[in-house]
Formats: structure tokens, C-alpha cells, sequence
């Protein structure tokens, strides 16, 4: 209700009428001049998956703003000094790597955004940009999946940065002094498919889903056994994981390895045996693009959408990560390569690449290992054999021991 419309609607008779009315209208003069001096928040965008989100919110004017992290859940907490609010609930929406959104007044006439994450995560870039197409300002904040000592380590850092921290109770981010990062090699490993995607099926009915599970069990069991590597798993049980998701399990856990396990099928029924993958842009061969091309649809089975988000890396540094890391996968790819061979059987040019979306984590060094063709019936019968698994699980720790090796005698 406005102020001219304030006056005609009361039509006031008396001292006391009067007096009403000039109380609301001083209350409401109060109330615009209260207003005009908001910064307003009045758009919001956010883009990403489960490994990396981007965040967008404009405003008519340069806001004073500053951040912080919280555990417990896992929370951005975003400050803007005098900020009002006025955007769409559902473009503030959850997704991807955010699980919640909240936003609204505080004290002090600060307005307040919290951002609940589905795990740990690092701020990658946090910026106040003036727009240059359009009047007012743009806060920026790129979000990404990173490990749990890496979002300690920065829990612990708000201790002593100024500005950023006044808000955040200091039980809430100061690390326990039990909390000791756990610094060995760590290993995740990724049983492919699973739940509503059941991946290939052989020739006698096995399932993908299930022949990675076990294998990845066996494995992951086998490596706890020698107490020397911390193991992860994407999944322990039939369920489905995006993409991403299994993307970001890899790098939450700060993996220095991930091995995606898979038993396709080929056209070719007799074409058998173990392949080891790395991610390229361009694939090495017909039949690997066409492998990664099935196991990208990964999602699209599930019945998600599969929304393939721009993340170019304009940052060199960030470019120069990606390229490291890529030469890390391509390493352990040749020594698992070898490895394998001493004790099961690999098809011609074992050693393939293709545009693998879950081989995408840009620090983490990724290899997909084809375990053989459940379309072979020599192959299938392998993959069920609890002896031949136990050899070809022998053989992987093999590659992995030295990898683990050289990395560490070269201080990665």
C-alpha cells in the first residue's frame, strides 16, 4: 500500500483519526527510506553436477559481501551487508553438488544465503563483478567436490582470516585435535552400473552390476588386507550412482587413484579379454568410442537428463592439473597393462582411450578396466570364477603397489 493510497483509504475524523494516520505514514515514509537503502538482490542462476557448481546472484548495486564455511552439514554461509532479497524460489532451487538453498534476513540488516552441500567441498573462486552489458553487479562463487582433510585444512584457516569468520561459531570450524588426516595412498573404486542400470548381460545371464561388485569387493578386501592403503568404494550395494556422483565420491576421499570396473559386451562374440581406458577427447579407436558412448548413457537409463555443463578451464593452472593428471592415468594404465598380462588374457591394443565421462575428475588420476566381454562365453565364465579373480585382483595390486611407489618417490 503506498502512501497516497494510505491517506485516501482512512478518511480520518478527528484529533485521534488524524494522528493515525500520520503515524502510518510516517511509518511507511520509514519503511521506503529503509528500502531504498537495500542492496537487492534480485537474480539468481546455478549451474553444475556433483562434482562443481556455479553460483550467480545479481545485484542493483555493489554489495559488501563475505563467506564462510560451516560442517555438520557441510555449508557455504554467504553476508551481504543490507541485502533484500527479491528472486525466484525455484532458480534458487537445489542441485548437482548443492542439496540445499536457504536465503532471508539476519541481524544487523544483513542478508544471509546457505548453501548446503552434499559432502566437502572447496570454494575455487568467490568474486564481486561489475556487469558490463547491464546496470549493477554480479557475486560469482564456483564450488567444487574436494577431499574431507582439504575442508578442514580451510575450516581451519577461517581461525586466523579476518572479515570471513566473525559469524561462524568457533566449535563449528575449529578441526579436534583427533581429527588426523588419514595421509595413506587412497584408493576408490568404482563397480560399475548398478541399481535401475544393470549394464551388459552375458551369454548365460550374468549381469554387469553385479560381476563389478564382486570384483570390486574382492578387491577392495585384498588391499585392506596388506594395511598399507586406505580403499574407498563408490558403492557397496545395488545401487545407482550418477556419473558425477561417482565422480565427486573419488575426489571428496582425495583419491590418488580411481578405478571404474565394467564387463561389456561386443558385437564380436569372439573377441575376449581385459582392457585397460583412459579419458581423451579424441578416442583410439572406433569400438572404444562407441564403449564410452554406452557407458556415458549412464544416466540417460536412470531416466535423468543428462544436462553436459561448459566447464572450460580458462585457469592455465587448472589446465596444466588436467594435463599431469592425464599423464599419471596413462601411467598406471601401462603399468596395469603389464601387470595384467602375466596372468590373464588382454585383447589386441590393450591399452585404449575414449571420451569417458566418469574418468573426468581433473586431480585424480583414472583408469576404467574392462574386465573381459560378457559376451564371450569364455570371457563370462572367467568373470564368475572366484580363482580367476583372485589372479586377475593379484595383478591389479600389482600395478597399483607400483604406482603407489613411484608416486610417492616422486612427491606426488
Amino acid at each position: 500500500m503506498t502512501i497516497r493510497t494510505l491517506k485516501r483509504t482512512m478518511q480520518p475524523s478527528g484529533i485521534a483519526g488524524r494522528l493515525i494516520v500520520f503515524w502510518l505514514v510516517l511509518f511507511a515514509c520509514l519503511a521506503r527510506a529503509a528500502h531504498a537503502g537495500d542492496v537487492v538482490a534480485h537474480g539468481f542462476k546455478m549451474a553444475g553436477d556433483d562434482t562443481r557448481v556455479r553460483l550467480v546472484m545479481q545485484f542493483d548495486r555493489e554489495p559488501d559481501a563475505n563467506w564462510f564455511l560451516l560442517r555438520g552439514p557441510h555449508r557455504l554461509v554467504i553476508d551481504v551487508a543490507g541485502a533484500r532479497f527479491a528472486i525466484d524460489a525455484e532458480a534458487a532451487a537445489a542441485r548437482g553438488l548443492v542439496t540445499d538453498v536457504r536465503y532471508g534476513g539476519v541481524s544487523d540488516g544483513r542478508g544471509r544465503l546457505i548453501l548446503s552441500l552434499n559432502g566437502p567441498f572447496a570454494v575455487e573462486a568467490f568474486d564481486i563483478l561489475e556487469n558490463s552489458s547491464s546496470a549493477g553487479y554480479r557475486m560469482v562463487a564456483d564450488l567444487v567436490a574436494t577431499s574431507a582433510a582439504a575442508f578442514e585444512a580451510a575450516l581451519a584457516d577461517q581461525v586466523t582470516t579476518t572479515g570471513s569468520t566473525r559469524s561462524t561459531p568457533k566449535g563449528d570450524r575449529v578441526v579436534k585435535g583427533n581429527e588426523i588426516a588419514d595421509r595413506r595412498f587412497t584408493i576408490v573404486i568404482d563397480p560399475g552400473h548398478g541399481g535401475i542400470d544393470s549394464g551388459a548381460r552375458g551369454v548365460s545371464g550374468a549381469v554387469e552390476k553385479d560381476v563389478t561388485l564382486t570384483f570390486a569387493k574382492e578387491l577392495k578386501e585384498a588391499l585392506e588386507g596388506l594395511d598399507i592403503y586406505r580403499v574407498r568404494m563408490t558403492r557397496d550395494d545395488d545401487s545407482f550412482l550418477r556419473l558425477d556422483e561417482r565422480v565427486r565420491v573419488a575426489r571428496q576421499h582425495g583419491a590418488n587413484l580411481f578405478i571404474s570396473v565394467h564387463a561389456d559386451t561386443i558385437r564380436y562374440k569372439g573377441v575376449r579379454g581385459a582392457t585397460v581406458y583412459t579419458v581423451s577427447d579424441q578416442a583410439s579407436d572406433a569400438e572404444a568410442a562407441a564403449l564410452a558412448a554406452r557407458e556415458n548413457l549412464s544416466d540417460e537409463l536412470a531416466g535423468l537428463s543428462i544436462e553436459d555443463e561448459n566447464h572450460e578451464v580458462s585457469d592455465i593452472l587448472m589446465d596444466l592439473i588436467r594435463r599431469e593428471t592425464q599423464s599419471f592415468s596413462v601411467r598406471f594404465a601401462r603399468t596395469l597393462v603389464g601387470s595384467l598380462s602375466n596372468e590373464v588374457e588382454l585383447i589386441k591394443n590393450p591399452h585404449r582411450y575414449a571420451g569417458f565421462r566418469v574418468l573426468r575428475a581433473p586431480d585424480v588420476p583414472s583408469v576404467l578396466l574392462e574386465l573381459g566381454y560378457l559376451s564371450n562365453k569364455d570371457d563370462e565364465k572367467q568373470l564368475l570364477d572366484p580363482e580367476w579373480r583372485a589372479r586377475a585382483i593379484a595383478s591389479v595390486m600389482g600395478a597399483i603397489r607400483s604406482f603407489a611407489g613411484a608416486t610417492a618417490a616422486s612427491g606426488g
